[in-house]
C-alpha cells in the first residue's frame, strides 16, 4: 500500500499530516484503504510510507485491533509509485508467481477486488490493473485495451481520449516483476514500469468496471469523499455508525437547531452554534462553527474557529485559523493554518 506522499494539493490540511491519515467520514482515510482489504481476504499488508511516517504506525500498530498484519517501510527520500514498490518487495512474502496486490493510498474505490484478482489468474496476467470508467477522461491519462483486455498503450492526457478508461490505482502485480523494478532509485510505475512492460511483450491486462471511484487528492474530492462514505454512496466497512445524512463524533456538541445535511461529518470535541448550517462539508476535532454561519462542501481542519454569521462555501481552512464574525470564504479559498481574520475581512479572496 503506497502512502508516503506529502499531499501538497490538498495544503493546508496536510500541513502536519499525511494525506491518508487525514479524517475521513470520522477515521484516517487509510482505515477505508485497510478495511476493504480485509474485506477481501487480504491478512498480511506492507505499507510503503515517507511523509511523517511516525503517524501511521502510532495509529494502527501492528494491525492486531483490525486484523490485520501490518508492517511499515519507510522512505528516506521520496522513490516515486515504482520505487516505492520495489522499496517494500523484500519484505512480500509471496512466491515469484503469487499475486502481490497494490493500493494507491488516496483512491476511494467501491470496485469488487475479489473479481479483479480473479481475473489476474484467469489470464496468467503478469500485471492487473483496475480501470475505472469516467465520464470525462480528459483530465487523466487514458489506457486502451484490446478485445481481450489487454492493455495496448499508456496515454497521456489527450483533447480528445480514445477512451474513458482510467488507472485506478489498484494494481495486483506477478511477484517476480516487482522484483525486477531497479532499486534505489525514484521510478514512476504509470511513467515507466508499465510501458517498459508493453514494450517487451508482458501481459498487463485490464480489469474494468464502473463503480464508484474518486481521487480524494484536492481538498473538493476529499470532502466530496467524506460525503460520499457518510450517504453510503462509497462502500467502507470502517464508516462509523451515521444518523440520518450527517455523522457527528463523540464529544462533538451540535446546537439543537442547528442543520447538518448531505453527509456533514462533525469531529470528536467540535461545536456548531445556534442557527449553523453544515452542508457535505468535513469539520475536523475541535472545529469551532459560530451561530448562524453556513458552511457548504468546505474543509474546517482541527480546532479552527470560525465566528458567526459567516459563510464557508467551496473554502479550505487549516488547522488552528480563525476566522472572525461576517467573513465570507467562497470558490475553493484556502485559509493557511494558524492564520487569523477579522470580523468582516474577507468577501472572495484568495489564498490567505
Amino acid at each position: 500500500m503506497v502512502v508516503g506522499g506529502k499531499g501538497t494539493r490538498l495544503r493546508p490540511l496536510t500541513v502536519h499530516t499525511p494525506k491518508s491519515m487525514l479524517p475521513c467520514a470520522g477515521v484516517p482515510f487509510l482505515a477505508h484503504l485497510l478495511a476493504r482489504a480485509k474485506a477481501a481476504g487480504v491478512t498480511h499488508l506492507v505499507l510503503a510510507t515517507s511523509y511523517r511516517a511516525e503517524l501511521f504506525s502510532d495509529k494502527f500498530g501492528d494491525g492486531t485491533e483490525l486484523g490485520l498484519e501490518l508492517e511499515y517501510v519507510t522512505e528516506d527520500t521520496p522513490l516515486g509509485t515504482g520505487g516505492a514498490l520495489r522499496n517494500v518487495a523484500d519484505r512480500l512474502r509471496a512466491g515469484p508467481d503469487d499475486p502481490v496486490l497494490i493500493f494507491n493510498g488516496d483512491i476511494l474505490s467501491g470496485h469488487d477486488i475479489g473479481a479483479q484478482l480473479a481475473t489476474h489468474r484467469a489470464t496468467r496476467a503478469d500485471v492487473t490493473l483496475h480501470l475505472a470508467e469516467v465520464a470525462d477522461a480528459r483530465a487523466y491519462g487514458c489506457v486502451p485495451t484490446d478485445e481481450t483486455g489487454r492493455v495496448s498503450a499508456f496515454l497521456e492526457k489527450l483533447p480528445e481520449p480514445v477512451t474513458n478508461q482510467i488507472n485506478a490505482g489498484c494494481y495486483v502485480f506477478r511477484r517476480r516483476v516487482l522484483d525486477e523494478i531497479p532499486a534505489g532509485r525514484v521510478i514512476s510505475v504509470e511513467r515507466e514500469t508499465f510501458p517498459a512492460l508493453l514494450a517487451r511483450g508482458a501481459r498487463v491486462q485490464a480489469y474494468v468496471d464502473s463503480a464508484y471511484w474518486l481521487d480524494v487528492g484536492t481538498p473538493a474530492a476529499f470532502v466530496r469523499g467524506s460525503a460520499d462514505l457518510v450517504l453510503g454512496r462509497a462502500p467502507s466497512p470502517a464508516v462509523p455508525p451515521v444518523d440520518g445524512e450527517a455523522l457527528v463524533l463523540p464529544g462533538a456538541r451540535v446546537a439543537p437547531d442547528a442543520k447538518l445535511t448531505g453527509g456533514a461529518c462533525v469531529g470528536a470535541g467540535a461545536q456548531v452554534g445556534p442557527g449553523a448550517y453544515v452542508d457535505g462539508s468535513v469539520l475536523l476535532d475541535g472545529a469551532v462553527i459560530g451561530d448562524g454561519t453556513a458552511v457548504r462542501g468546505s474543509a474546517v481542519g482541527s480546532g479552527a474557529r470560525i465566528g458567526a454569521e459567516c459563510v464557508l462555501d467551496g473554502a479550505v481552512i487549516g488547522d488552528g485559523a480563525v476566522i472572525g464574525d461576517g467573513n465570507e470564504l467562497r470558490a475553493g479559498i484556502r485559509v493557511w493554518t494558524g492564520a487569523v481574520l477579522a470580523d468582516g475581512a474577507v468577501r472572495f479572496s484568495s489564498d490567505m
